[in-house]
């Protein structure tokens, strides 16, 4: 009996170790890093960054492992905001296609109606089928996944409280933190969110019925994407910005006029130069209080659902930042280097929670890039090309310099444009409002910078930023043959606009 005893004694270790193993649903069967033989790399977060990172970590031939919190992969992007909100917006266009244009074009349908609940549930299932494929990369690649929350012990080991109970340590060489940012709270606490009457995207993901009135405080890219879902499905949106113009920071001001211009055809109603003070939940209704940007008479906005899309901020609560030294400025952000380098030597950090424009895609080459300094010491983003997109209805994307950028620069340019009221694919699509905006620099014809308002803006981007990564000139893109009938030709058109003329306009 005795030596049973013994021997049950000194399983309960193992035993032990097999259940922590388990909990943490690696993707490889080879169990956690220890001192003795670290990790190569650990990145912390899941997000666009973090999961393309510990990717390109494993396909380098680095031992990997990712350390995500959320209990599914793909950050705020997949989760709760660009996927989701790209599912809601192509769908909500689908039905005011339907009530709206439709007949227009030869369609009779009648007894159109919206299914909000199998709408939302369309959007659940884009997320839980994407994030699904992300962990079958990660077992595909052999990656680790640690499903908890990291906090750093030491420059290389980091505490991991489990999901599923429980916690344990990893050893990691290097560390990439890649957790993202969270929504911004409303400026000095006046407006407090309760994802129910005043929401923020992620909430307003989730409303369960219209309201039928709905005030949006920014008119950034997130304001305008979820106000243009819930106009389109029946709601009565005002969106409230302090600034004197819509679609945030990067736009052109050109593009920013056009564009709401457009939007307030569709319905949608705008107070600019506004300032929202404070908000009161009463009798079911939701009362802002707001004035003039510079100060004035103040005047009341009465809306059922009120939608705080002020932006966000680095997320970086629990790492224990502080034990270890990463230095962080005044906006809470991790501060880095050309290569990713925090103030801690083996310490990368990529994405929302550093410098530069909180996008996913800005996230995922600085993933690739940073673990190729781990593994090569060479590794490259070029910031004056990535491209941004307002996936209303128009889109709206730019990529480079805008007019005014170049205007106080000092900078000589020319300017391209061509109408998509030109462009013969989009007339016969009944899709033709907006235009594409080149600007090259006047000496070189080189491009600077490249603005589309219309139809598949979001995808003709992309021949825009090949450009400028490229360094072409207008004439390199306008003598490059675009096929007949496509949207893209306007591209081309504008192009030719920018060195010469245009043939059709």
């Amino acid at each position: 009996m005795l030596q049973l005893r013994r021997i049950a004694q000194k399983n309960i270790p193992r035993a032990g170790k097999r259940l922590r193993q388990s909990a943490l649903q690696v993707g490889a069967s080879r169990g956690l890093a220890t001192a003795s033989e670290p990790y190569d790399v650990v990145v912390i977060g899941g997000g666009p960054g973090g999961y393309v990172a510990a990717i390109k970590a494993a396909q380098l031939g680095l031992k990997t492992a990712c350390i995500e919190k959320r209990g599914s992969l793909g950050g705020t992007c997949l989760n709760v905001g660009c996927i989701p909100s790209k599912a809601m917006l192509n769908n909500s266009h689908l039905y005011h296609q339907a009530q709206h244009d439709f007949k227009k074009r030869g369609i009779d349908v009648s007894g159109v109606s919206l299914n909000l609940p199998t709408m939302l549930e369309a959007k659940d299932n884009a997320v839980s089928n994407l994030t699904k494929g992300i962990e079958f990369l990660f077992k595909q690649n052999k990656v680790d996944y640690i499903k908890g929350a990291g906090s750093f012990v030491s420059p290389t080991k980091i505490s991991v409280k489990l999901n599923d109970g429980g916690e344990t340590e990893v050893d990691a060489k290097n560390v990439v933190i890649a957790t993202g940012s969270e929504v911004a709270p409303f400026p000095g606490g006046a407006i407090e969110i309760d994802e129910n009457q005043i929401v923020s995207s992620t909430g307003a993901l989730e409303l369960q019925k219209v309201p039928e009135k709905m005030v949006v405080i920014g008119g950034g890219i997130i304001g305008l994407e979820m106000g243009s879902v819930w106009s389109r499905l029946g709601a009565e949106v005002t969106v409230v910005e302090f600034l004197g113009a819509i679609g945030g920071a990067g736009i052109d001001e050109e593009i920013a006029k056009q564009f709401q211009r457009l939007l307030s055809k569709q319905g949608l109603k705008f107070k600019l130069n506004t300032k929202v003070l404070s908000a009161e939940k009463k009798d079911g209704k939701v009362f802002l209080q707001a004035e003039a940007a510079k100060g004035g008479k103040e005047e009341t906005l009465e809306a059922d659902v009120v939608l705080v899309a002020v932006g966000r901020r680095p997320y970086v609560n629990g790492l224990n930042l502080e034990a270890i030294g990463v230095e962080t400025d005044n906006k809470g952000r991790i501060v880095i280097d050309s290569q990713f380098n925090t103030s801690v030597k083996n310490i990368k950090c990529i994405g929302d929670v550093t410098f530069g424009p909180m996008l996913a895609h800005k996230a995922e080459e600085e993933g690739i890039a940073a673990v190729e300094f781990i593994q090569s010491g060479h590794g490259h983003v070029n910031y004056n090309a990535i491209p941004s997109v307002v996936y209303t209805h128009p889109e709206v994307s730019w990529v480079g310099k805008t007019e005014q950028e170049l205007k106080a620069d000092g900078v000589k340019y020319n300017i391209g444009k061509f109408n998509f009221s030109a462009n013969s694919r989009a007339k016969t699509n009944l899709d033709s409002e907006g235009f594409v905006k080149i600007i090259t620099e006047k000496e070189t014809d080189k491009i600077l910078g490249v603005h589309i308002i219309g139809p598949n803006a979001g995808e003709m981007i992309a021949e825009g930023v090949l450009a400028i990564e490229y360094g072409a000139s207008a004439e390199d893109v306008a003598r490059t043959t675009h096929a007949h009938p496509t949207l893209s030709e306007a591209f081309k058109e504008a192009a030719m606009a920018a060195y010469s003329k245009p043939i059709h306009m």
